[in-house]
């Protein structure tokens, strides 16, 4: 397997993680009768670490299938090379940084971890789209 393929293994762990830890802080937040019923009447706002993790995971998931597509792109088309093994490593990297930064409500520089992700799609892209 590439190198850019198993970052994006990566990235998908990252992701179920971003996904369980702010449902686990919810459900003791909401308590578990309460997420194993219907749900009808509406839920107590979140704590703000839950919130923050839920935006931080929203984040996330608005970007992954954009990185997603180009390292699939870069891989099919026999694209890879030095700017896709820096992209890749870039997003994670950069993502992996993101998380505890919002969570701790830093605001400069999760903007910059955010930025950083994107340039690291960018490099991908740069690699698929760029004839060398």
């Amino acid at each position: 397997m590439t190198f850019e393929l198993t970052l994006l293994g990566f990235t998908l762990v990252l992701t179920l993680f971003q996904i369980m830890v702010p449902a686990i802080l919810r459900n003791r937040e909401t308590g578990i009768a309460y997420n194993a019923g219907p749900r009808d009447e509406p839920a107590p706002p979140p704590g703000k670490l839950t919130g923050r993790l839920e935006r931080a995971k929203t984040n996330l998931l608005e970007t992954l299938p954009v990185f997603m597509g180009a390292v699939l792109i870069a891989h099919v088309a026999g694209r890879e090379g030095a700017l896709t093994m820096a992209g890749t490593a870039l997003y994670l990297l950069a993502r992996l940084i993101y998380v505890p930064l919002y969570a701790l409500g830093v605001p400069y520089l999760r903007s910059c971890a955010f930025l950083a992700a994107m340039a690291g799609i960018g490099l991908i892209l740069l690699a698929v789209l760029v004839p060398v």
